[in-house]
């Protein structure tokens, strides 16, 4: 196969959840170039529509839903809802987290809440679209972890800032999450399914200046992660070019890990 077709995802439908945000946008931007069919999951619909619409213009291959989920019902008739739209996906960015608690000195309420939403809900989804792509002939998903999700904190980073009170919650999910990974590509062996995390590392988001110079000088690659460092990620995970790549979780942090 040539390698223009290895890459081309055109007539593939993808869903992404938490599209409109941050790293998502960057994910969808991805993926539309290279010709897939992208179905967006957000809370806040018409946001994420004004907000993708003025990224990407009036597009005919995006579309979005609403999905909240910290709620079962929500999850069901998006799962309901979808299946009715298309007759199968091809590939899922499993993308949205929530980041009800703020650090360590949280409320523990705020912990129960990130529980429901970035591990009960976020299996439940998972699982519901793992089931379908494994019935309608496979696919490829695609878990956002972090490395946070394999280290611990480096709180040299943040010296000389106001930050630095991290939250707990975001390292347990996703050190979960690159294991469920693993799970979930034995699990579904045979089924023509694959399953791969991204761990990203620090995505540049207008940090303090002392921060981004912490962070920095410790990336072999000197800078921190920009917009454009996952869509090649994500096309190649998603299309034909990674289709003997399953169960991995890819670190992309600039070398600072190495």
């Amino acid at each position: 196969m040539h390698i223009n077709q290895l890459f081309d995802l055109t007539g593939r439908v993808a869903i992404v959840t938490g599209g409109a945000g941050q790293y998502g946008k960057c994910i969808v931007a991805g993926l539309l170039e290279a010709g897939a069919t992208i179905l967006v999951t957000t809370r806040d619909q018409e946001r994420a529509k004004l907000e993708l619409q003025t990224q990407f213009g009036n597009q005919e291959r995006l579309n979005v839903m609403p999905l909240d989920q910290q709620h079962p019902e929500s999850i069901d008739s998006f799962l309901r809802k979808a299946k009715q739209q298309y007759q199968k996906v091809d590939i899922f960015v499993n993308n949205a987290v929530a980041r009800p608690m703020q650090g360590y000195a949280g409320d523990i309420e705020q912990f129960r809440q990130s529980m429901e939403i970035n591990a009960t809900g976020m299996f439940h989804l998972l699982k519901g679209l793992s089931d379908w792509m494994a019935e309608t002939g496979g696919g490829s998903v695609i878990n956002i972890a972090s490395m946070m999700g394999s280290k611990g904190p480096d709180y040299s980073n943040y010296k000389g800032t106001s930050m630095g009170d991290l939250p707990p919650d975001y390292f347990f999910h996703n050190a979960g999450l690159i294991n469920l990974n693993r799970f979930m590509c034995k699990k579904f062996a045979g089924k023509n399914i694959r399953f791969n995390c991204i761990s990203p590392g620090g995505l540049f988001n207008h940090q303090p200046e002392r921060f981004v110079q912490n962070y920095c000088e410790k990336v072999p690659l000197g800078r921190m992660a920009n917009a454009d460092d996952i869509k090649g990620l994500i096309v190649l995970l998603a299309s034909n070019a990674g289709e003997y790549i399953n169960g991995q979780n890819i670190l992309m942090d600039g070398g600072l890990n190495a």
